[in-house]
């Protein structure tokens, strides 16, 4: 018997079903949602967020660090923290501050967030504030009025040898700092070394010159981030390796020095037919700055995340419409969907970002190779390779009927880059965005965030 059927294919090209993706009465349901009422009940383009996603990915992660440290013996402590700018909105910081995580910032505009959400009662004073980006007056000022306000724990950390003398210039009470190192790139990429950062070289000479004997400042963190990500290849692990070694040397020097932050980049599911062994990824963390302590005969630090995109990127997913096909020469059919990519998806061809992609409906019905377009007369808002077979397929398009589809895993960056709320490329309106939860009685419950962007709002940022 021929398998020539879209549910064929998945079921043969990726693990499925897994990730809380099942098929039923050929439609595909989401974490038990059945996406085809959803689509009915909202329309598309659709964008939803799945909050119970957030909270159970920041536990496995608590579970996995606790559980490495409980093995092998590790006297220091693990903290979350979730970077902020992989997205800012009040709810999705929220649903991550209910499971009891620590923050981290980019700018100085993330601070009025982290003000606002203690003004609201949700971010205690003793909370951990992890502040990197490059350092300005405004983003200086805003870390001294917080710790003013009591936030002991917030860290300052320097990107750059310069950075200090303008804290210092700035900052009229004692607060904690951090030296972020920067990671080598790899080979592949277009430079040697981070822009973040400064040379292991010179952090030694830094703190000796102008930290140690400055009563104001306090040496607590220091920090990296391969970019990247973790993962499990020789280059991440020696990269872990020489800057468990830098934290050594430097904590020899200074005995204050108890705070290791590794950075994120944890891996996501951006494909079914990949598998992330994260059990033991943090054991090899763990056992490596253990080991290297032990070596060095340093005591064995707190270890801290900013896991963004791990956090909030599996809560999200995008819905659209098949509006038309358009068949361009003998071999490339083009799906047109009922939005653009550069709108909704701005990863998809900024960067060339992939994200799961499956048809909604019509999983019964034969399969065929197509490219997806936008709306707009962009020749670059379009998407035809999957991350997993470098092509796109989808059920075939009948007249007279409807054809769903979705990108999912969609849930970091794509708003804030896409300008949530402002002009949309070639003024193709944001779409609706619903945030979807579980009661006390583990129903779900559905909410409007917001409506679909209006023609007017663009008009009148325009100046019309």
């Amino acid at each position: 018997m021929i398998k020539n059927k879209y549910i064929d294919l998945v079921e043969q090209t990726f693990y499925f079903p897994r990730h809380g993706y099942d098929v039923r009465n050929g439609n595909l349901f989401f974490h038990d949602l059945n996406l085809m009422e959803i689509v009915k009940e909202y329309g598309t383009p659709l964008k939803l967020t799945y909050l119970p996603k957030i909270g159970s990915q920041i536990q496995v992660a608590k579970d996995l660090f606790a559980k490495a440290i409980e093995k092998h013996k590790y006297k220091g402590k693990y903290h979350y923290c979730y970077c902020t700018k992989s997205s800012h909105f009040k709810f999705i910081i929220e649903e991550c501050l209910k499971s009891d995580v620590d923050l981290e910032t980019s700018s100085a505009f993330d601070l009025d967030i982290i003000k606002s959400l203690h003004k609201d009662g949700r971010f205690p004073i003793h909370k951990k504030i992890i502040c990197n980006g490059y350092k300005t007056d405004s983003y200086i000022k805003g870390m001294v009025e917080l710790v003013q306000m009591g936030f002991e724990n917030l860290v300052c950390v320097l990107d750059n040898t310069d950075e200090i003398d303008l804290l210092d210039s700035m900052c009229p009470v004692p607060i904690k700092i951090g030296i972020r190192v920067a990671t080598e790139e790899e080979p592949n990429f277009s430079v040697y070394t981070s822009r973040l950062g400064m040379s292991s070289k010179k952090i030694l000479r830094l703190y000796n010159q102008k930290i140690k004997d400055n009563p104001k400042f306090t040496l607590k963190m220091m920090h990296f981030f391969v970019n990247s990500g973790i993962k499990d290849t020789t280059f991440y692990w020696s990269e872990l390796t020489r800057l468990v070694n830098v934290y050594c040397d430097l904590r020899q020097e200074c005995n204050t020095l108890d705070w290791f932050d590794i950075g994120g980049g944890m891996p996501i599911y951006n494909s079914l037919g990949v598998e992330h062994n994260y059990e033991y990824m943090i054991e090899q963390i763990v056992m490596i700055i253990q080991y290297i302590c032990d070596e060095k005969d340093v005591p064995e630090p707190d270890i801290f995340t900013e896991f963004g995109s791990f956090t909030v990127g599996e809560s999200g997913a995008t819905l659209y419409k098949i509006v038309g096909q358009k068949q361009q020469n003998d071999k490339e059919l083009w799906y047109m969907i009922d939005s653009s990519f550069i709108t909704t998806l701005p990863d998809t061809w900024g960067i060339g970002q992939k994200f799961i992609l499956l048809a909604l409906n019509h999983w019964q019905r034969e399969f065929q190779r197509i490219n997806l377009g936008g709306l707009t007369c962009d020749g670059q808002d379009f998407y035809n390779s999957d991350s997993h077979t470098n092509q796109v397929f989808m059920p075939k398009l009948h007249h007279d009927e409807e054809l769903y589809m979705g990108f999912f895993h969609t849930g970091a960056y794509q708003e804030s880059l896409g300008g949530y709320g402002g002009i949309q490329h070639c003024l193709i309106p944001a779409p609706k965005h619903i945030i979807i939860d579980k009661n006390e009685k583990g129903e779900h419950t559905f909410k409007l965030f917001n409506k679909e962007q209006t023609p007017e709002s663009m008009l009148k940022i325009l100046g019309y």
